[in-house]
């Protein structure tokens, strides 16, 4: 069983989104795991400080290494029989694209770490981080989404979450390019009919449509994705 555990310093945050939809009925389907923990919890002073001003200037603050240590340390403690993959959320990792959910998806437990404010202290890092990845090339407020968006993209392909395989074999960045066009009732919406190739109840050609579909969603919309083919 796939168990993600989200090292936070906004827990309920994290809890509400994968208590919800998909995600949610798998959790309590007893087909995925997702903990969260509060890394306020693991300060060491009274008043639960956690984060700090950054040696050299600069603006803003930084999470404190030793609660994010505490944290993880304990974590891995408790599931060193599974290995846990400890990945931060960073805007300078490496950008996430399918083909890593898939290799993710295939390990059995992974500890994603959400920085705030400016970032973690690099020692904490350095130390216990397997990994850095990033969602895009901008900037949020927090790690929050960015694990949570990791966390779903990875639940999601585990057997068992969603109603088949083909689910996220067949879909977008699978294999290289951008889904298909879809359709589905009324047939006539304002005048916009649905191709009739797909009523023609032909495989071959609906598979056709779908291929010359894609390529051109593909072109259109992300003409890198077909340049990185050839």
């Amino acid at each position: 069983m796939m168990r993600i555990d989200i090292v936070t310093l906004f827990p309920k945050m994290c809890e509400d989104i994968m208590s919800e939809s998909i995600i949610g009925n798998a959790r309590r389907d007893n087909l995925i795991e997702v903990y969260t923990h509060n890394i306020r919890d693991y300060a060491n002073d009274k008043h639960n400080r956690v984060d700090g001003y950054p040696y050299g200037g600069g603006p803003g603050m930084l999470l404190r290494p030793e609660p994010i240590y505490r944290c993880i340390s304990q974590i891995k403690a408790k599931l060193k029989d599974l290995n846990p993959h400890v990945i931060y959320m960073s805007p300078k990792g490496a950008k996430l694209n399918q083909q890593k959910v898939l290799k993710l998806k295939e390990l059995k437990s992974i500890i994603i770490l959400a920085g705030h404010y400016e970032g973690v202290d690099q020692r904490v890092l350095d130390v216990i981080v397997d990994e850095e990845i990033s969602i895009g090339d901008y900037v949020l407020t927090g790690g929050e989404l960015p694990a949570l968006v990791l966390a779903d993209a990875i639940l999601r392909c585990v057997p068992g979450v969603l109603a088949s395989d083909d689910c996220f074999l067949n879909e977008s960045h699978v294999n290289g390019m951008l889904e298909h066009a879809q359709y589905t009732k009324p047939e006539n919406w304002h005048g916009f009919r649905v191709p009739k190739v797909l009523l023609s109840g032909n495989h071959q050609q609906i598979e056709n449509w779908q291929k010359t579909s894609a390529q051109k969603i593909t072109a259109q919309n992300r003409p890198d994705l077909l340049n990185n083919k050839e």
